[in-house]
């Protein structure tokens, strides 16, 4: 057991030490001196030099990055400003949106019911018309029955009746009540320009 542990605790030094040669090896070796404290200086020497060719030191790399952390810092204040603007400016355009549906809900009412309500004026209007002409054609009708009882009458009293003088009468009759109801209206109506009398 103890020449396990011997075994196993001089293979890891040795692995150790050819590890740390591989680093030594891209090192740059100076000549020893022959005292301790030599070593050590160069040693120091060494490290301080080496660092200086190799590029900015860690207190420079540690300004870059708390520069590069200060703006992105900055970044992320001014990224979550826009964000808390748009946020609002949304929740601003969600309630004037519910406001516009329930105005075009109503709007798409009123409409419906206009259009319902023109629809049945529209029924009545022609029905109206119809009634008109319905009634036009009922009081022909009512006169023509008038002046065939007043024929009839005229007959029963000694008149003699020419039938188509009759009907030549009446239609010159009516035109002449036509005229004289035009003219009647012509002398109501006052004509802009010229004074009344």
């Amino acid at each position: 057991m103890q020449t396990d542990k011997k075994n196993i605790l001089f293979t890891f030094a040795a692995v150790l030490t050819f590890l740390l040669s591989g680093c030594l090896d891209s090192q740059q070796i100076t000549p020893q001196l022959g005292t301790a404290k030599g070593k050590e200086n160069l040693s120091v020497a060494k490290r301080f030099q080496g660092n200086t060719q190799k590029g900015p030191t860690a207190v420079e790399s540690a300004i870059e990055l708390s520069e590069k952390y200060a703006e992105l810092s900055k970044e992320a204040a001014v990224l979550r400003q826009k964000n808390q603007n748009l946020i609002t400016e949304n929740s601003s355009i969600k309630e004037q949106l519910t406001h516009c549906r329930s105005h075009l809900k109503q709007t798409q009412k009123e409409l419906n019911e206009a259009n319902d309500i023109l629809i049945e004026m529209r029924v009545e209007l022609n029905n109206w018309k119809t009634d008109i002409l319905g009634f036009r054609d009922e009081m022909r009708n009512a006169d023509k029955a008038q002046l065939k009882a007043l024929l009839k009458i005229l007959k029963a009293l000694g008149g003699e009746v020419k039938t188509e003088s009759a009907q030549v009468e009446s239609t010159k009759s009516t035109a002449q009540t036509t005229d004289e109801s035009s003219r009647s209206r012509q002398e109501e109506t006052p004509i802009t320009g010229e004074p009344n009398e």
